[in-house]
């Protein structure tokens, strides 16, 4: 065996050893971004060490992938005792772009894992449909700007490494014999199996690595530490492709139809509906107050007082909350503001990974049956009303107004998130002022924006947190008093419900394979002179919003949603959905169903025991529940069951 041969093996060995160095230190850097997670002992240590070997396994795997066909190449170059110069500059360059590419995906997942705790995929392109936007919100925020600068060096440093590597290479001198060929093809294709079963992860028969590969112990956070992200982005993608993703297919659609109308009392059909059925309150309120929707960015309980939080970020929120109807048990629909503002406005649950407003329809909706009864309809966000397909899909769901960043002035435009929080409140009041003029009652929603990054924080406020994650929600509660004060000083404030509640939460403290922060919301209906204070502990989402404030306005109208009067009715579960899986949950019990895996947890003592087995009947109820209600709404969408019907 010459050494030209030995210099080849030698020079994929180095491939690998780069490759994989590289990939711990992005993972190095996202486990310091995290590491206040973690309550350090000589458990987490052992369990923290083990992440990061697994880490190498899923490196080893994409590294496999991508060094499989140049070594290939340089291995049948080297057995033939071939030398091409231009064969040699093409791996290299091939090498390069794909491990460029490969770290690229690495640098994005650590400000991706920070805002969603989950690796990157497939669903963090919901956002590439605005790419310009999506940019300039990553060049205007520190933080990422940050994550670029490792970047930059680390792919100058791979591209200096590997063209060392590869002058070494080329350096070597071929020999002109060809006795050694049988030898250099028995080790060639051992050195191939070896690349093969480094892509397949694992030596066992039956499977090859799966992201579940990754999940070894109770901590949510090491569990995903050894993941690679393009291995997460990859496999998400193949999923998207599965047809079983596209349309859902979890139960029968006449078996979930049928428990879906057991579950709401439904006796017959109207309207040419499942679900559709006539709500008429026992007397008939003839006055009609305005409505205000304020959906906030990211506002998860667990950053209230109220929920346990210590550090006094959201004062008038909790001060808010003992003057209303307060809700203590709600839980958004999905993780992205595109699923708050949906399953707020039009009480349909989030659907994995669909992007329900990416397609034009109109639906049975708040907006919709407020119009019928005579209000005015208008919607303010502080961005780019293209980003979402916001604008126009409110627009076609009868809202007569969407105030968006082309309304404001621009020198108030301050990231791509537009205006901040408490300029759209001001600029508001005096639009809602001449919607009062008009003399219709109105019903005005707003979706804030400053509790996500980039961070904007105006110098006229200061906050008393020193971290800038804490002060911006500072900054969004004081945001909220500004308008409600403003708003107390006009004519129409004494006739108004103010609702208040968030698109989703944040992953402040994770102890499931789903984040309960992430979808955990206040909810508080705000009216001093029409409604009392009082607390209501049942379970709840944001599709039951639209329901519970028909009752209140005790109006008849049909309620063709999956949405419920929280206040005359009562929902055994709640959905939620975290893109890739999905939960049920009632004031004990956390159902998780992922794949075919389930997970039950007792999550209000936050028990991490997975009580599947010991309580079958109830794990099979919320399963039952939660497959009937998706599987229901799937139904309609594919069937337009879901649009208006009154």
């Amino acid at each position: 065996m010459n050494k030209e041969f030995k210099t080849t093996l030698l020079t994929i060995v180095k491939i690998y050893t780069l490759a994989i160095s590289t990939f711990f230190i992005f993972r190095l850097i996202l486990f310091i971004s995290e590491i206040h997670r973690l309550n350090f002992s000589f458990e987490i240590l052992k369990d923290t060490i083990y992440a990061f070997i697994i880490g190498i396994r899923f490196d080893i795997v994409i590294t496999g992938y991508i060094v499989f066909f140049p070594a290939l190449a340089m291995l049948i170059l080297s057995v033939i005792n071939k030398k091409n110069k231009y064969i040699s500059k093409a791996i290299f360059y091939l090498l390069l772009s794909l491990f460029s590419i490969s770290f690229m995906i690495s640098a994005a997942d650590i400000p991706y894992f920070n805002q969603f705790f989950k690796r990157f995929e497939i669903g963090a392109f919901e956002w590439m449909d605005s790419p310009l936007f999506v940019i300039k919100m990553i060049v205007e925020e520190p933080r990422y700007i940050l994550i670029l600068i490792p970047f930059l060096l680390l792919i100058f440093l791979f591209y200096k490494l590997l063209k060392k590597i590869f002058s070494a290479y080329e350096k070597a001198e071929y020999s002109n014999t060809n006795k050694s060929i049988i030898l250099k093809s028995v080790i060639s294709l051992f050195i191939l199996l070896l690349i093969f079963t480094g892509i397949r992860g694992r030596l066992q028969e039956k499977s090859p690595i799966r992201t579940g590969t990754a999940y070894f112990c109770n901590n949510p956070f090491l569990n995903q530490l050894g993941l690679n992200p393009v291995f997460t982005l990859l496999h998400s993608y193949l999923d998207s492709k599965d047809i079983k993703n596209k349309p859902i297919n979890l139960i029968g659609n006449q078996i979930a139809i049928n428990n879906v109308k057991k579950y709401l009392g439904i006796k017959k059909e109207l309207n040419n509906s499942p679900i559709a059925r006539e709500i008429s309150p026992d007397t008939i309120n003839n006055n009609k107050p305005n409505i205000v929707i304020i959906i906030m960015e990211s506002m998860s309980a667990a950053k209230m007082q109220r929920f346990g939080n210590k550090d006094n970020l959201t004062p008038f929120l909790d001060s808010l909350s003992y003057q209303s109807y307060f809700f203590k048990n709600i839980y958004t629909a999905g993780e992205h503001t595109f699923n708050g503002i949906f399953s707020t406005l039009f009480s349909y649950p989030a659907l994995y990974r669909q992007h329900t407003m990416k397609k034009i329809k109109r639906y049975s909706s708040m907006s919709h049956t407020l119009k019928q009864l005579g209000y005015s309809t208008t919607f303010f966000i502080t961005h780019d009303g293209q980003f979402d397909n916001a604008e126009g899909f409110l627009h076609a769901n009868d809202f007569d107004n969407v105030i968006t960043q082309s309304d404001y002035p621009m020198k108030e435009v301050k990231t791509t998130l537009g205006v901040p929080d408490d300029f759209m409140f001001r600029f508001s009041i005096q639009k809602i002022n001449n919607l009062y003029q008009i003399g219709k009652p109105f019903f005005v929603g707003f979706m804030t924006a400053s509790d996500h990054g980039p961070y904007y924080v105006p110098e006229y406020f200061h906050p008393h947190s020193k971290e800038i994650k804490k002060q911006i929600i500072e900054y969004a509660d004081w945001s909220l008093h500004k308008f409600i004060t403003l708003a107390s000083k006009t004519d129409w404030f004494n006739n108004t419900i103010f609702v208040f509640v968030a698109d989703h939460g944040a992953p402040i403290d994770v102890k499931y394979p789903i984040s309960l922060n992430y979808h955990h919301s206040p909810l508080i209906f705000y009216a001093p002179n029409l409604l009392n204070s009082k607390e209501y502990n049942c379970i709840g989402g944001q599709i039951d919003i639209y329901p519970t404030l028909m009752g209140m306005l005790k109006k008849t109208y049909i309620n063709n949603t999956l949405g419920v009067d929280l206040i005359n009715e009562k929902r055994p579960y709640i959905m939620i959905n975290g893109d890739n899986k999905v939960a049920a949950l009632d004031n004990k019990f956390l159902f998780i169903l992922k794949d075919n895996n389930k997970l039950l947890y007792k999550y209000k003592n936050s028990d991490k025991t997975n009580y599947i087995n010991k309580y079958p009947d109830k794990a099979k109820d919320m399963e039952l529940y939660l497959k009937s209600n998706l599987q229901t709404y799937q139904y309609m969408l594919i069937n337009e069951k879901s649009l208006c019907v009154n």
